[in-house]
Parts: structure tokens; C-alpha cells; sequence
């Protein structure tokens, strides 16, 4: 169990916990912690990775970046367990969303430092994070900040609610909202900073973060959206993917043996060394590119537009020889091979279902036969059971993942073969 510590900052008579006011009752705090453990599994390595610390001059609980959680006797007391169940989640939610330094790098990239500017990001923080804590297990207390309080949808982050809106209507009635500076990065009097005691170091902190994203991935059951997508963001930050398709396209075109022929135009410099025989010299010539776009119904027009913009980079990448690049628009049957004039003169045809094999197909029985066929799909398609005699690049479009069972041990995951280079676009 975590022990209680005192906060050992300036006296004053409210730090003095029995002179003006009730004890800390610790056994119900931590009743609490055990309730939203319960109810809530996933977050359990970071609910148990909190440092209690006793202080009657915060108004109800905070956390610092630390992950030290000063905790107001006086609102313990008036507090039902399974509300204050909620009010752990909140607070810990605060630190695994990594609101301190987020809250730090906004306020100053617009220079916002003063009282207002802090409760804006903070009820920010709130509104990122609310909208996925109540329900099942954990009611909802009076008066929580919710981003439907200013006709605000649910789901967005932080940055995107300070980008929307100034927060004013809220800033009255929420005053007294003070969650410290693990949920705006702005550092309160009564936290014990970055030399205190009983803070945890950022490769801890890391490493707390990375247990709780591992048990969401693990076994998800009935976390919210939101806590999902924190977990496949938290340690796989969005990649650059325009630059890795490019490279892999790049890697492909200029890797040995693509686009490679002897030719007996030029005679081989080793030809010298015999003489009366001519030897062919090894010329290269630019690679062919194929690319298999899918244009099955489950592709919107939005992603065929951006398959139409990697046409256009991939003919760049090969000095803009179009002529070298060739497209094939496949749902369940692939098209004929267009050659690329201009990529907004592609059409695209298609809207059924979705079988790739046609078009890796198509690509392979094509002449002259292309050094590399890149693939832009959303995944859900079979794949060929061999792999093509040339390069294979696929661009994959998000899409979230089915729903499994878990228990079922002949599952086997839709995904792309081994023999391809898989690059995730969007």
C-alpha cells in the first residue's frame, strides 16, 4: 500500500491536518483505488504508481508531473467511494494523456502563462478526458466538465478544444477547478517539484505508461475509444508516411537488379582482358512501376484521391517518366493496365468488393513486365499465396481493427503478406 506523506512546504494552519479540520481517512481513499482498479483493470499500473500526499490547501485532488497526487482530507470525507473511484481515473488519466507537457509546450507556443489561461487548458484536459471516464462502474459526479457544456463534440484532444473555443462561458463556474500541473503543465505552490520526494523519474513514468499500453492492446474488452487509440499512439507516434512511401518506392527503383540488363552496345571495360571476345556491358534503364490502386466499395473517394497524388510522386520519383508508370484500378476484377499520362486523367473505375489477386495478377502478366508493383488498399482483400517475381510495395489505408475473438485459436490476423513492404498511410 502507498503511504501517506505530508507536504513539507511553508507552515501554514491549514497544512497542520487535525488543528482545522479532519484527518486524512486514508482507508477510504484507498477503498477507492481498489473500486476503480476493479472497474477499470487496464489502468491499474498507473492507479498503484501514485504517490499519496496529504495536503489540506489543495481543493480537492491533483497531480503533479511527478505523478505525486496531493489529496484534500476534507473533500475525501464528503466524497462517496465510487465517486471518488471516478475522481482516481481523472487524475491519472491526466498524467497518462501526458497533459503536463502538452498543457506546457501550448502555453508557450502562444504565450499563455496567467490564472485564466490555466483553467482554460485544464478544463481542456478535462473535456479530452471526461468523455471516456464515467459509466460502468463509475457514476457521474454533479457538476464535471463536459464538452457538451459548450455544444462541443466528444473525442477530440486538448489542443483541439483550446483551437475551438475560449472556454469564458465556463470560467466562472468552473474557478475552482484545480487538478495541478499534471493536467496543464503550469506548477502549483503546494507540489514538490522536480527535487521533491517520492516522484517518480521519466524512465518510471515511461514505464508505467508502457504497462498500461500494453494491457490495452492485450485485451482491450470494453475500453473506450479513446483509451484505444492513446494506447496504439502512446509508444507508435503517427509515422511520416508520405517519406517512408517514397523511400520504399526509392529503396525499390535503385536496388540491384531492377531496371538491369547487359547490353552489347558498349562493350564491357573487362573485355580487354580478352581479346578477340566482345562482353556485354551492364546497363541500367529506368525501372517500371505498377501500381494497383483498390477501388472497392469500402474505399472512400477521399483515399482514391490520395492514391491518385502517390501516382503523381511516384512518377517524380523516377525523373517524370510517366511513361514508366502504369496504373490498374481493381475491386473484385482488375482493369487494363493504363499507362500514366497525367494522374488527374486516371479513372478510376470499380465499387464492388475486394480481391487484390487480380491485380497483382494483371500487374504481372503486363508487358514489358514492371520492376516494381505498389499496392494502395484499406487491407481488407486476399492476398496472392506466392509473392510476385518483382519488388511489392503496399500502401495501406487506417482502418480500425475487427472485432476478434480472442479465444478463438485459428484466428489469424488480415494482414499483408511477409514478402511485402507495408507502409501505413493517414
Amino acid at each position: 500500500m502507498t503511504e501517506t506523506t505530508t507536504h513539507p512546504g511553508p507552515a501554514s494552519p491549514a497544512r497542520h491536518a487535525g488543528e482545522h479540520g479532519p484527518r486524512l481517512d486514508m482507508e477510504k481513499l484507498l477503498a477507492a483505488r481498489l473500486h476503480a482498479v476493479k472497474v477499470r483493470p487496464y489502468l491499474a499500473d498507473a492507479l498503484f504508481a501514485l504517490h499519496v500526499i496529504e495536503d489540506p490547501s489543495v481543493p480537492t485532488m491533483a497531480v503533479d508531473a511527478y505523478w505525486r497526487c496531493y489529496v484534500s482530507p476534507a473533500f475525501v470525507a464528503r466524497m462517496p467511494v465510487d465517486e471518488l473511484a471516478g475522481v482516481w481515473v481523472h487524475e491519472v488519466s491526466h498524467l497518462l494523456r501526458d497533459h503536463h507537457r502538452r498543457g506546457e509546450r501550448h502555453a508557450n507556443a502562444h504565450g499563455e502563462h496567467g490564472p485564466g489561461e490555466r483553467l482554460r487548458r485544464n478544463i481542456a484536459a478535462d473535456f479530452e478526458i471526461n468523455d471516456d471516464i464515467y459509466g460502468d462502474g463509475l457514476p457521474q459526479p454533479t457538476g464535471v466538465a463536459l464538452p457538451s457544456m459548450l455544444n462541443l463534440p466528444n473525442g477530440l484532444l486538448m489542443e483541439e478544444y483550446l483551437h475551438m473555443s475560449s472556454m469564458s462561458g465556463l470560467a466562472a463556474d468552473l474557478a475552482w477547478l484545480d487538478c495541478g500541473s499534471g493536467a496543464d503543465g503550469h506548477e502549483r505552490p503546494w507540489e514538490l517539484g522536480a527535487e521533491g520526494a517520492e516522484g517518480l523519474s521519466r524512465q518510471e513514468r515511461d514505464r508505467v505508461r508502457f504497462r498500461v499500453a500494453e494491457a490495452l492492446k492485450g485485451r482491450p474488452g470494453n475500453a473506450p475509444k479513446g483509451w484505444r487509440r492513446w494506447a496504439d499512439e502512446a509508444f507508435h507516434p503517427p509515422q511520416p508516411w508520405r517519406q517512408l512511401l517514397g523511400a520504399a518506392i526509392r529503396s525499390a527503383v535503385g536496388a540491384p537488379g531492377a531496371g538491369e540488363n547487359h547490353s552489347y552496345r558498349r562493350p564491357s571495360r573487362r573485355a580487354a582482358s580478352l581479346p578477340g571476345v566482345v562482353l556485354p556491358s551492364l546497363r541500367r534503364t529506368p525501372p517500371r512501376v505498377c501500381v494497383v490502386i483498390d477501388t472497392s466499395a469500402s474505399v472512400s473517394d477521399a483515399e482514391l484521391g490520395a492514391a491518385l497524388l502517390e501516382v503523381t510522386a511516384i512518377s517524380r520519383a523516377l525523373a517524370g517518366r510517366r511513361d514508366l508508370v502504369s496504373v490498374i484500378s481493381c475491386d473484385a476484377a482488375a482493369g487494363i493496365a493504363v499507362p500514366l499520362c497525367r494522374a488527374e486523367g486516371v479513372t478510376l473505375t470499380g465499387g464492388g468488393g475486394t480481391d487484390l489477386r487480380s491485380g497483382f495478377a494483371r500487374a504481372v502478366a503486363a508487358r514489358p513486365r514492371p520492376d516494381v508493383i505498389v499496392a494502395l488498399t484499406d487491407g481488407q482483400t486476399p492476398w496472392p499465396s506466392a509473392p510476385p517475381p518483382c519488388r511489392t510495395i503496399v500502401g495501406l489505408f487506417p482502418r480500425p481493427p475487427r472485432a476478434v475473438d480472442e479465444t478463438d485459436p485459428d484466428y489469424e490476423p488480415d494482414v499483408p503478406p511477409a514478402w511485402a513492404h507495408v507502409v501505413d498511410i493517414g
